[in-house]
């Protein structure tokens, strides 16, 4: 395992500032955010010129990347054709884990199913893997309906983010069913009141959650993804959750 961070963590900056924002830190890995708003890269973007979002996305000062994390704006047919735009970026530029939510509450499971299963294969051709965010408000945000999912979608996988079950709705269930299904982790520190507060100060077992991960020979990025809080000292804050990580290991 190694940490990671996403550059969703710097919402205001520039890619070169977060980047740069990330060395100074320390930090070895980052996890590029791929949004048509706010993101590293645009999928609109990629779509246009792979070739060129590949050369901005491999231009990390030296960072691995730990993976895409990618939201689409687009719909229908546009949806899956801005999606393979980014699997064919992820296999030229040496990324395996691409993430995304999944569908939100109540769309119909056969119709989620349908929509990963494609995602699945369209990836597939490319090497990716395809791991869906554990989330309040959508369908992962209870663990026995996620393993359900990838049970379901052969291939399909899970980016675990343990603040959603434990702030969420289902805060008292047991999630260690998940585990062996995780391709990637992310992680802050939260409550059951609030998903994010001060690190140090949540219920986020962090010794806990590697042992479970280790336990199911999970290798790869624990990704930071905390979002500024007003304040507090941002970068202070992602010092600390990096050297709190980084002893653990």
């Amino acid at each position: 395992m190694f940490v990671s961070a996403s550059t969703e963590c710097f919402p205001e900056l520039s890619p070169p500032e977060i980047l740069q924002i990330l060395v100074d830190l320390q930090f070895t890995a980052v996890e590029l955010a791929v949004h048509e708003e706010g993101g590293f890269v645009r999928p609109s973007e990629v779509l246009a010129d792979i070739d060129k979002a590949a050369h901005f996305c491999r231009d990390t000062h030296r960072l691995d990347i730990a993976g895409l994390n990618v939201q689409l704006a687009a719909e229908g047919e546009a949806y899956y054709k801005q999606f393979e735009a980014i699997s064919k970026m992820a296999k030229v530029i040496k990324v395996v884990t691409i993430i995304i939510p999944s569908a939100e509450l109540g769309t119909p499971f056969n119709e989620e199913i349908e929509r990963l299963r494609r995602l699945v294969n369209i990836a597939s051709l490319d090497g990716a893997v395809v791991c869906v965010k554990t989330e309040i408000g959508r369908m992962t945000e209870d663990p026995s309906t996620a393993v359900v999912l990838c049970d379901n979608v052969k291939g399909l996988r899970l980016s675990l983010d343990p603040s959603h079950y434990i702030a969420g709705p289902h805060q008292d269930a047991n999630y260690d069913k998940v585990f062996p299904y995780v391709q990637h982790v992310h992680l802050r520190d939260s409550t059951k009141e609030t998903l994010q507060v001060r690190v140090g100060q949540g219920e986020v077992d962090y010794g806990r959650l590697l042992q479970q991960l280790a336990k199911a020979k999970y290798d790869r990025a624990l990704s930071v993804n905390m979002e500024p809080i007003e304040g507090l000292d941002h970068r202070a804050e992602m010092r600390k959750i990096r050297l709190l990580l980084d002893s653990l290991l």
